[in-house]
Formats: C-alpha cells, sequence, structure tokens
C-alpha cells in the first residue's frame, strides 16, 4: 500500500478569514491530520495567536517571518523545511504563496497544486502577467475556487485549464442550534431581529455601505459585526454620526463562529469584490438566509431558493433587500433550503476528497 502523502498548505499569512480557516479545516479534517502541514510565509506563532486565540495549541504550523519585500532568504528556508518535513505536495493559496511555494517546490522536488480564489485580480494587466509567468514557469497544477474564477483563468491564461474544486465547509460543525442561547453568549438582544457579518473591516468589504443601508432599517432591527481590521474606529464613528451605536454591535474576532451564525436571523455581506467567500456557506449551513452583493463566486454561494443577490455600490439595492429578507425571507422553508444548498453542493469532505485526488496526481 501506497504510504499516505505529506502535505503543506501555503498562506501568506494566518490571520482570520476564508483561505486561512480553509487550510486549517483540511488539516483538521484529513484522514491523516498528522501528515498536513501549514506554513505561513509572514508573521509569528504569538503574534498570530493574538489576533486568531484559534491557533492556540495547534500543531504542525509553521511560521518563516518573511521580511516586507522580495525575500530570497524565505525561498531557501522554505525549501529547507519542505526537506525537513518530508513534503510530498505543497498547495499554495494566492499569488505570494505561488511564488515562494511554487519556486521552493521544485527546490525540493515536491509536487505543486495551486488554488487561484479571485477572478477580479486577474483583470490588472501586471497581476495577470506575474501569475501567468508563475503558471508557464512553475507548472503547478491548477485548482479554482468557483467556476467564475476557472472561466476567468481559461480567458486570461487560456493554456491553463484548471480544475474546479469549490469551498467547502464543515456542515456538522455548521449546523442548526438554540438561538436565545447563542444570543445570551454574545450579549446580543433576544427580542430583535438581527443582520450579522463576519469580515475583515477592509475597504473592499463595504461596512460603511452596510452600516449606511442598516440606519434606514427599524429601530427594532439590530447589526451584529463579527471581524477586526484597520477601520474598526471609523465605522464606529460612522455608527455615533448615524445615531445608531446602540444598535451595532461589534463583537471582534469570534473563535465560535457557529454560535455567531445561530445568534443572526440574516447574513449579508457588501464587498466590491470576493472570491468564494465562505462566511455565506456557514451562515446557510446553520439555516440562515442571506444578502450578498453579486460579485465574484459569490452567485455559487447562494441558495437561489432563500437568498437574495444584490449589485454592488448600492446602499438602495441593501435597504431593499434587507427589508424584503425581514419582511417574508425568515422561514422554516428558506432556512431548511439555505442548509441543504450547503450540505448538497458544498461541503468540506466533497472539497477535502477532490484535493486529495488532486495532490495523488502531482505528488513527485
Amino acid at each position: 500500500m501506497t504510504a499516505p502523502l505529506v502535505v503543506a498548505q501555503i498562506v501568506q499569512h494566518l490571520a482570520p478569514g476564508g483561505i486561512e480557516t480553509m487550510a486549517l479545516d483540511i488539516q483538521r479534517k484529513a484522514r491523516k491530520p498528522e501528515n498536513v502541514h501549514i506554513i505561513s510565509l509572514e508573521g509569528t506563532l504569538p503574534g498570530a495567536i493574538e489576533h486568531w486565540p484559534r491557533l492556540q495549541g495547534m500543531e504542525r504550523v509553521h511560521f518563516l517571518t518573511k521580511p516586507p519585500g522580495l525575500s530570497f532568504s524565505t525561498v531557501t528556508k522554505l525549501a529547507q523545511l519542505l526537506r525537513q518535513l518530508n513534503v510530498d505536495v505543497v498547495h499554495t493559496h494566492h499569488v505570494g504563496p505561488l511564488i515562494y511555494g511554487g519556486v521552493a517546490a521544485k527546490l525540493a522536488r515536491c509536487g505543486h497544486i495551486h488554488t487561484e480564489h479571485d477572478a477580479w485580480h486577474l483583470n490588472n494587466q501586471k497581476r495577470r502577467w506575474l501569475v501567468a509567468a508563475c503558471f508557464h514557469l512553475l507548472k503547478p497544477s491548477v485548482a479554482a475556487d468557483a467556476e467564475l474564477v476557472a472561466t476567468s483563468i481559461r480567458q486570461h491564461i487560456p493554456l491553463f485549464t484548471p480544475s474546479v474544486v469549490l469551498n467547502g465547509i464543515d456542515t456538522d460543525k455548521f449546523q442548526p442550534s438554540d438561538q436565545a442561547a447563542a444570543r445570551s453568549k454574545l450579549n446580543l438582544p433576544l427580542d430583535a431581529a438581527i443582520i450579522g457579518c463576519a469580515a475583515r473591516f477592509t475597504e473592499v468589504k463595504s461596512h460603511n455601505l452596510l452600516i449606511h443601508a442598516f440606519s434606514r432599517l427599524p429601530d427594532n432591527t439590530h447589526l451584529a459585526l463579527a471581524g477586526g481590521g484597520e477601520l474598526e474606529h471609523k465605522l464606529r464613528n460612522l455608527t455615533r454620526r448615524l445615531d445608531i451605536e446602540q444598535r451595532v454591535h461589534f463583537l471582534g474576532v469570534i473563535d465560535d463562529m457557529p454560535s455567531f451564525y445561530h445568534a443572526i436571523d440574516i447574513f449579508c455581506l457588501a464587498s466590491k469584490k470576493e472570491g468564494l467567500p465562505l462566511s455565506p456557506l456557514e451562515a446557510q449551513a446553520c439555516q440562515r438566509v442571506v444578502v450578498m452583493t453579486d460579485v465574484g463566486g459569490c452567485r455559487e454561494a447562494v441558495d437561489p431558493e432563500s437568498g437574495i443577490l444584490i449589485k454592488a455600490g448600492s446602499t438602495q439595492e441593501l435597504e431593499t433587500a434587507l427589508k424584503a429578507q425581514l419582511s417574508s425571507g425568515i422561514n422554516k422553508e428558506n432556512q431548511e433550503s439555505a442548509r441543504n444548498f450547503v450540505v448538497n453542493h458544498c461541503n468540506l469532505e466533497r472539497m477535502i476528497s477532490q484535493y486529495d485526488d488532486l495532490y495523488c496526481g502531482r505528488s513527485i
């Protein structure tokens, strides 16, 4: 019998986010978790734990402390680590890990799988040339996390035909539970309709637009924001200017995300750009209806029967969609439809099985 492959997931940094969560879930749910390592190019373990307590006590997590800018020493350090860990296949996510992980994989004689998570960045000519050069020189097996991303790769880098591996989430971990208990745990009001968003406070996530749209909703509606980031201070000031600070709850980074989804009624993501986000999949698995901007692969992450898609950048459309969900979208039929969509199309076991097939095909 062939020995199980040793796989290294390579990410830019380990901070709360969809790609990073996916890497941790692949390790946690792998058939041989002890054979899966996670390597962060940037940062240190203590610094990462400070921002993401989930990492406390985790094994087989490695940090290369890459300095800003191009670092040849990081390539050398990564190649040495791959040899030390006896890695068979590296799995890179995004451009930085593609470059460093791809070169190190060549030096360490490892197979190489690369997942593209965004379609939008290939519209930038310099970024497109960089990715295309990496594909041609490093020759990874390319996967796309959504059909939209695969279409973008085929259009912009026509010699590459990527596999499509939809992002998957753990539907055993993310499942329905008691709402009142979750609200009590998070100190949220028990008798209000609550809209929730889980995303980093960055410009691309458009929290400001969400807050403006929310300010026009009835006074018995609350907004719960999970996450952190550089815009938090500005967003808090915005809620004060709009006189809604008593109805907007900044919860910080939450390690127990199922409780967050259990506590809310509607999940909303108003992003300007996305790949195929995990957070709406997690929310729907917990039987929460969603409102999403129709960007990136979001259409592939939304149950068409219960979710609402809107164009990005429109406060009016977002307000209308949230009001529609508040008035008629929160019912048992829609909630069950949302979960069934994720269970049937976007579950973690299916995703891991597909990647396992790719790993076996690229092992050296």
